[in-house]
């Protein structure tokens, strides 16, 4: 007899007296005020004659891990309860989620119980470590997870906090316990609340605003925030010196000279291009895309792929790019932006890098470069003082010289060997595009599609080369096929869908299946 197991819900009590204990969990991203909140929660119970207790069990700090915060309480009848120090399956009351993941998962561990659970969580997203180590897009479902909390938990109050305290001026955890005081899960005055944060002392007016904007549209008051995304330009806007307009309109007037349909991407790429170097560099860039042109046809999907991903080839990440990346002023705005820094504060910015021996090596002149490569001793010697995880204060002069320095090498980037080893890599794709392209346009386009698979320095960058050669090592076995662009396709979609290369290992056995 096949029996399903039950979920079991007890309510824990102290004693014969019957008073439940209220159990509350908060899964708070590092770095979100997540021990300011429990603290609250811990304060505002204690003011309402209850006793609690507030545990944590810490995750990787700062917007890379989760912190599960704990709080148990029950009304103070004299005598001292037992409190748990971590939540159990089936047995929370409250679940409190900083971001929309983080409640996706407290879903996934048995936190949120139907007919039992109120979960509170904002919907704003900050990706995941998982989501961002996918070679393509491994963003997870912010729909599908808001429905299974519909399914999940007894009631929902769920919207975007982190907007609502943006635009207080304060942060997430003033506005998640504006949430909780709306919801109404826990038996007290919303009086009792302001008074906690008044008592806290710092940032008094931003939190209490952040709080009576998040309450009220947890109350059904007001509605919740709609935001309205600004479109976020492609390319950067460029601004060209005098003395190179006469070049620079050289170059627009070839892009009218192209099709109408790759027009445009052909454009977003010049500019990006040109960004990233200089005209000369543009002009290289459509010398390419226009020899794609002259082999292709109306609709132009093909020419349209190589006006994409040329520029992407052509635009690698190497050590000046990142520097120059990091010392950008659009960049320093942006990180005020979402740190919400007010015009009284100074925002103080440190650079994570790990200048690896093979960064340092290709970033010099090529000659110099492979000298440099060959002296084993050199190697160890420069690994052992230098390959190491390295933090730059790039709010100091000292820190922000130091990347500005590196952006320098612009200039001379077509002379370092990084350059010679990338050029010769996109030459080989390249004239593979151009000979597929005589038999099968559509093959080719998804040949030209594949660079997709290469980006990042270091190891990611390593990766997608080794993905890129396992894509393209199935070409020959694809040739002439009907079906060879779409097979190209799988064997990338494949590699893009996971880190460790096993879909595309198993979609690679399957081409020389059929091709053997």
């Amino acid at each position: 007899m096949n029996m399903q197991a039950k979920p079991i819900i007890a309510r824990r009590s102290p004693g014969p007296d019957g008073e439940k204990i209220i159990t509350l969990a908060a899964l708070a991203v590092g770095g979100q005020g997540g021990g300011v909140l429990t603290n609250w929660i811990v304060a505002v119970a204690e003011a309402n004659g209850y006793r609690a207790q507030s545990t944590s069990v810490a995750g990787v700090a700062q917007r890379t891990g989760a912190t599960i915060y704990y709080v148990e309480m029950c009304r103070d009848t004299g005598r001292m309860p037992v409190f748990a120090l971590s939540p159990a399956i089936g047995d929370v009351d409250i679940m409190i989620a900083s971001e929309l993941m983080e409640g996706g998962r407290a879903i996934m561990r048995g936190f949120v119980t139907p007919g039992r659970t109120t979960m509170i969580a904002s919907t704003h997203r900050i990706p995941a470590v998982s989501e961002k180590v996918v070679p393509g897009d491994g963003r997870a479902n912010g729909p599908e997870v808001i429905e299974a909390m519909g399914i999940a938990a007894d009631h929902v109050v769920a919207f975007d906090m982190e907007t609502i305290a943006k635009q207080a001026g304060s942060v997430i955890s003033s506005s998640l316990l504006g949430g909780l005081a709306g919801s109404g899960a826990l038996p007290f005055p919303k009086e009792s609340y302001e008074e906690v944060i008044r008592a806290s002392g710092r940032g008094v007016d931003a939190s209490l605003r952040a709080f009576n904007d998040a309450y009220d549209v947890a109350q059904g008051k007001k509605p919740a925030p709609v935001i309205e995304e600004k479109p976020v330009a492609p390319v950067p806007v460029l601004h060209v010196p005098e003395k190179l307009k006469a070049k620079w309109a050289a170059l627009e007037s070839r892009l009218t000279a192209l099709p109408a349909e790759v027009q445009e991407m052909a454009g977003l790429g010049l500019k990006k291009v040109v960004d990233y170097q200089d005209v000369a560099y543009g002009a290289q860039y459509l010398d390419m895309v226009e020899k794609v042109v002259a082999q292709d046809e109306a609709p132009f999907d093909m020419s349209v792929n190589a006006a994409k991903y040329c520029a992407r080839a052509l635009c690698y990440d190497d050590i000046p790019r990142v520097a120059d990346i990091k010392t950008r002023a659009s960049r320093y705005e942006r990180v005020k932006g979402e740190v919400v820094v007010k015009d009284d504060q100074v925002l103080m910015l440190t650079e994570y890098f790990h200048p690896r021996f093979e960064e340092f090596s290709t970033t010099l002149p090529r000659g110099l470069g492979r000298w440099v490569q060959k002296r084993k001793g050199f190697e160890a010697w420069y690994e052992k003082r230098f390959d190491k995880g390295r933090r730059i204060r790039t709010d100091s002069v000292p820190g922000f010289l130091s990347l500005w320095v590196m952006s320098s090498l612009r200039p001379i980037r077509r002379r370092l060997l990084r350059h010679e080893s990338e050029m010769a890599h996109v030459d080989a794709w390249f004239a593979t595009v151009l000979d597929v392209a005589k038999t099968d346009r559509k093959l080719a386009a998804e040949v030209l599609a594949n660079y997709r698979l290469i980006k990042g320095y270091s190891d990611t960058h390593a990766r997608g080369l080794s993905k890129f050669a396992k894509v393209m090592g199935a070409l020959d076995m694809l040739k002439g096929r009907d079906d060879a662009a779409d097979w190209m396709r799988r064997l990338r979609t494949a590699a893009l869908d996971d880190v460790k290369g096993e879909k595309l290992d198993g979609a690679l056995e399957t081409v020389r299946s059929f091709a053997a």
